[in-house]
């Protein structure tokens, strides 16, 4: 009986991000309503997060779903430590369907850091990811391991970049805002790994 309650633990727990079948980056195509993006994934540096944003890209969530923050200069009151990113997340009819949370692969063990044009997961304690991502607009540290960003310096978890769309994501940051929360939020159409 004791042989039994792992799986049993296990099943409840749902299936663990497996790593990518195919070697080397993935490339994913993020259809928006404001234009394009194409993001490759580092399966090999964070193979935990890659798998997880690619199950959940493999599966449709996304399609649906929309960047709905922005954060720039001028929309953080009380934070001393700023940054720029755009956010987005997942089809909310989907969410019920979502996977469980994964591990925080911090950035001091995966070498990855958040350069302007990095993806990474959006998350609130350590190990709390899910399916919101995030894309930086210039360099940030402070999202790194050991940043002052959150009170737990233990950053976000970067797992890949943007290889082209910039110029749509700096145009999704400067839109129409109530606070960070982009109003009316951008549509992601469709978001579909690449051969």
């Amino acid at each position: 009986m004791a042989a039994v309650l792992p799986l049993v633990v296990l099943l409840a727990l749902g299936p663990a991000p497996e790593a990518s079948p195919s070697p080397g980056p993935a490339r994913v195509l993020i259809q928006t309503s404001r234009g394009a993006i194409v993001v490759e994934v580092d399966t090999a540096r964070a193979p935990v997060t890659a798998a997880n944003f690619l199950r959940y890209v493999e599966g449709g969530f996304y399609d649906g779903g929309h960047f709905h923050r922005t954060v720039r200069p001028d929309n953080q009151p009380g934070q001393t430590v700023r940054i720029q990113v755009i956010q987005a997340g997942i089809n909310a009819r989907r969410a019920k369907d979502g996977f469980p949370p994964i591990p925080l692969e911090r950035t001091s063990l995966t070498g990855l850091r958040h350069l302007d044009g990095t993806i990474s997961m959006a998350r609130d304690g350590p190990d709390t990811a899910t399916g919101d991502f995030f894309i930086c607009i210039g360099d940030q540290p402070s999202l790194d391991y050991g940043g002052k960003r959150n009170a737990d310096g233990q950053g976000f978890a970067a797992f890949g970049r943007v290889v082209k769309g910039m110029p749509v994501v700096r145009r999704i940051q400067a839109l129409r805002a109530r606070g960070q929360r982009l109003v009316p939020p951008v549509l992601i159409r469709s978001a579909r790994r690449l051969p």
